[in-house]
């Protein structure tokens, strides 16, 4: 079994998910007692969010590539960075590392692309909806990516913030998150892509008919998966 690095703390709240999940994998394949074998460094997220409130984007490359040298030279065999917006530094990261990052919207195009999805709606911080370091990537694959409108993107920047990310969830928050999914729906998506690792916290399959993609579940799952092989 390959040995998981996994870069968690952004925040912590949704880096809980990602142990049960990588575990629960493992334990569905092999069965028994077996386990997940997996490192963990936690960041904190008060210096993380600073950075990128301040575009300090080269900073927060070196605060999570000491982390990715640490867990290469505690024996990983592969990163997992728990978050969707820090993805954006991931060629600075993997710059300071041999071993290889499991990039969370590529493994999340996969699932599009099982699914035939032409068309998806993105949810996030608003980094993530609004910079061209994710969407472009699924752009690439022929996927065309929706986004919220302006005051939409600010209420979903605020809620993961000011909210989930301390463990707050809010049934207003809730609804407010169902109705921008709706709206995206009705503007063409196929599919609403949860790429912020707290939303799926929040929002749930059973809360709407519409198809969601949790980027944690998908993440974790494949990270299970990939050190299994």
């Amino acid at each position: 079994m390959k040995t998981i690095g996994l870069i968690g703390g952004m925040s912590w709240e949704s880096t809980i998910p990602y142990y049960q999940i990588i575990n629960e994998t493992v334990k569905k394949e092999l069965g028994g007692l077996h386990s997940a074998v997996c490192l963990l460094y936690s960041v904190d997220f008060a210096e993380i969010e600073k950075c990128q409130r301040d575009g300090a984007w080269e900073k927060s490359a070196e605060i999570l590539g000491k982390a990715a040298q640490a867990l290469e030279k505690a024996g990983a065999d592969f990163i997992v960075i728990c978050t969707n917006t820090m993805h954006k530094v991931v060629p600075l990261i993997q710059q300071k590392i041999r071993i290889p990052i499991l990039h969370i919207a590529e493994v999340t195009v996969r699932e599009l692309n099982k699914d035939g999805i032409r068309s998806v709606g993105l949810l996030g911080t608003k980094y993530t909806m609004e910079q061209d370091f994710y969407k472009a990537m699924i752009a690439q694959h022929g996927i065309e990516v929706l986004i919220p409108d302006e005051k939409d993107r600010e209420t979903i920047n605020e809620v993961i913030f000011n909210e989930l990310c301390s463990g707050i969830f809010r049934p207003a928050s809730r609804e407010a998150f169902l109705r921008i999914i709706n709206d995206l729906w009705k503007r063409g998506a196929q599919g609403i892509i949860l790429g912020c690792t707290e939303i799926g916290l929040l929002i749930k399959q059973e809360d709407t008919e519409i198809p969601l993609y949790d980027t944690t579940v998908i993440h974790a799952r494949r990270a299970a998966l990939l050190s299994l092989t």
